[in-house]
């Protein structure tokens, strides 16, 4: 699995890129992160994550916000602490939990590989995802949010409760 990792993210990010890790990059194994890193193509800024506390990357920057042109991104680990300042919210920590949400004018959006197919997502992607979501109805929105899956599943599940074993 980490050779694919490495494959996926080399494939996507040029040596002279800049890539913002939105925190936990790898949990425990401290010996291994040296040897990840050089495998990686780009310029890698960290955000601490909740796990980055035992990997001794030393990570220190909590937020960060990026000038994307006339876009200001805020970017940071969980999801929970975004900001409503800024109409943009790039997060992780929720892993395959949902890849984007609106709260009132904000969007959120989950840039962890987990929603990715494994590998380091692109600006424009985002921007993409961000006009798509924009143009869906309320069911659809529902469904990407992932809360459509969960309703649907527990009507079926209350409409034909699972039997009681008998001892």
């Amino acid at each position: 699995m980490d050779a694919a990792l490495i494959n996926n993210w080399n494939s996507r990010v040029g040596k002279n890129d800049i890539v913002i890790f939105l925190g936990d990059f790898m949990f425990k194994q401290k010996h291994k992160i040296q040897s990840y890193l050089e495998q990686l193509k780009g310029n890698i800024t960290f955000i601490k994550g909740n796990h980055d506390h035992n990997n001794s990357l030393n990570t220190r920057i909590i937020y960060l916000v990026l000038n994307m042109g006339e876009q200001d991104i805020f970017c940071i680990h969980n999801p929970r602490d975004y900001s409503n300042a800024y109409s943009i919210n790039l997060t992780a920590h929720v892993h395959e939990k949902w890849k984007i949400r609106q709260i009132y004018n904000t969007f959120l959006v989950n840039v962890g590989v987990d929603v990715w197919n494994y590998h380091p997502v692109d600006f424009n992607e985002i921007l993409k995802l961000i006009a798509r979501y924009k143009r869906m109805n309320k069911r659809e929105k529902r469904i990407v949010e992932g809360l459509e899956t969960y309703k649907l599943l527990k009507s079926k599940i209350e409409a034909n409760p699972p039997k009681k074993l008998e001892n």
